[in-house]
């Protein structure tokens, strides 16, 4: 079976998932591009908990995991099925790590729904998500990765979905498809990084705008499973470049996806007006 790529994807706002603009364009073409896997597995920034586990239902709910945003947005459905059993299987790659199997709690959160509304808009391909242990250290998430990769080989996709640069308290609304100074040289730091050495991502924790650019770990965490995938041997490649409100990275990256070309976006979805934007839970 041929082996899956695998995908970092920066989602920012969920209004993504409605609005055509430079990147949900360039999400399409990425989507018309990739081989029908399987399954999908996805880390999404967005079940960041305290505990391992993963989706083991057969239909996962849609979840509307924010807040302030149009009714269209809380009316969107991502009907894809989920595969029960490919929850037995993480759960022996993974091992001595122990992953719980979550069949009633959660579901398709916004981190996976946005873009996979682009990647496979007809959401016929089954869909698990793995949360992102908030107890764990950096490392484990690292490892943890480099074992789900035999995945990749039983025609499973991991995509990660997050942002390098994620600091709503930083938003700058004049700056709608632009970057702070910080925000641009963490996010380039980290594209050297990928593209060069990913197996040693954790020297970005080190870097002087690394407390400015992740403020909280959830959104940065998913690049260390792309990261910890291509520590088996293939380079993660910048695939999307750009930014939003000067204090978001819509950066995305493959491993798996030589022959496609490195593109800049601009027009991401904006936040709502007249919410503060720590609280709408991007």
């Amino acid at each position: 079976m041929e082996t899956m790529p695998a995908l970092f994807l920066g989602h920012g706002s969920p209004m993504n998932t409605l609005e055509e603009n430079g990147y949900t364009r360039a999400w399409r073409k990425l989507g018309a591009a990739l081989p029908r896997p399987r399954a999908i597995l996805v880390v999404s920034a967005h079940w960041f908990i305290g505990a391992t586990a993963v989706t083991a239902m057969a239909q996962p709910r849609t979840i509307h995991d924010f807040y302030g945003f149009p009714k269209d947005l809380f009316d969107f459905d991502y009907p894809a099925p989920g595969l029960p059993e490919l929850a037995g299987e993480i759960a022996e790659v993974v091992k001595p790590h122990w992953v719980g199997a979550d069949q009633d709690q959660w579901g398709l959160d916004h981190g996976t729904w946005s873009v996979l509304a682009h990647l496979f808009p007809k959401a016929d391909v089954p869909v698990v998500q793995l949360s992102i242990n908030a107890l764990k250290p950096m490392e484990y998430h690292l490892d943890l990765a480099a074992k789900l990769n035999a995945l990749r080989k039983r025609g499973v996709m991991i995509v990660s979905s997050g942002n390098v640069v994620h600091n709503l308290r930083r938003v700058e609304w004049n700056k709608p498809d632009a970057g702070a100074a910080w925000a641009q040289r963490f996010d380039d730091a980290v594209a050297r990084q990928m593209s060069e050495a990913p197996a040693d991502i954790l020297k970005a924790l080190e870097h002087p705008d690394y407390a400015m650019a992740v403020p909280t770990p959830d959104h940065f965490i998913p690049l260390l499973y792309t990261a910890g995938l291509a520590m088996a041997g293939t380079d993660a490649k910048a695939l999307l470049r750009g930014y939003a409100l000067g204090s978001l990275s819509m950066t995305c990256y493959g491993v798996g996806m030589e022959g496609v070309n490195c593109e800049e976006a601009d027009g991401a979805a904006a936040l709502p007006r007249g919410v503060p934007p720590d609280q709408t839970n991007i």
